[in-house]
């Protein structure tokens, strides 16, 4: 199963709900991957596997939660597609994967999308909202702001809904709604390399 967490900004919380739902769910073995256009002193398109759960990335974040692997991977805009062979290997070789990006939609079809929305900030990526007709459910990140302008533009009730809040950023039904979509599509016991769109 190939579960993405995405967002509409970031720092909105996208690594801490993929951190708590890898926590609150080790069974599935998970292989965790963060797709970032921001460099953090790796080459462009290259997969890099972390090993330090101690470290200071987001994908320590990963291990430290209870990941299985976790990588990093740098794409710039337009190139993610550049990164494939070496993602779709990576993806092949895992019994679940969760990878947090927004534009993995570009090349690959996930299971299940998550979509983070934090009400407390004003932006709106243009890969967020190109996607949120994609949504799975939505994450709601609840530190008790009104609703943003742009909540006009997300399709609230059109998927499930599911407030979280730090520190833990899961809540039990989004737990069970994610182990649910896992145990109707895990069976297999690999995660098959999504249909390209």
């Amino acid at each position: 199963m190939l579960i993405a967490v995405g967002g509409h900004s970031r720092g909105i919380g996208k690594t801490s709900v993929a951190a708590g739902l890898i926590r609150a769910l080790p069974e599935f073995r998970w292989t965790a991957i963060k797709i970032t256009r921001h460099g953090h002193g790796e080459r462009d398109g290259t997969l890099i596997e972390e090993h330090d759960p101690l470290g200071p990335g987001d994908s320590s974040r990963y291990l430290a939660a209870g990941a299985a692997r976790a990588f990093l991977l740098r794409a710039p805009a337009g190139r993610l597609g550049d990164a494939l062979p070496a993602l779709g290997e990576a993806l092949a070789a895992s019994g679940n994967a969760i990878v947090e990006s927004n534009r993995i939609l570009e090349i690959l079809t996930p299971d299940l999308y998550l979509v983070v929305l934090d009400f407390s900030v004003p932006d709106f990526k243009e890969s967020a909202r190109r996607n949120l007709c994609r949504a799975s459910a939505f994450v709601l990140i609840d530190r008790g702001c009104a609703r943003p302008v742009w909540a006009e533009l997300v399709p609230l009730k059109a998927v499930p809904v599911f407030r979280v809040a730090p520190p833990e950023y899961t809540c039990p039904p989004l737990i069970e709604f994610v182990r649910g979509r896992l145990s109707t599509g895990a069976a297999s016991g690999t995660c098959p390399l999504p249909v390209t769109v």
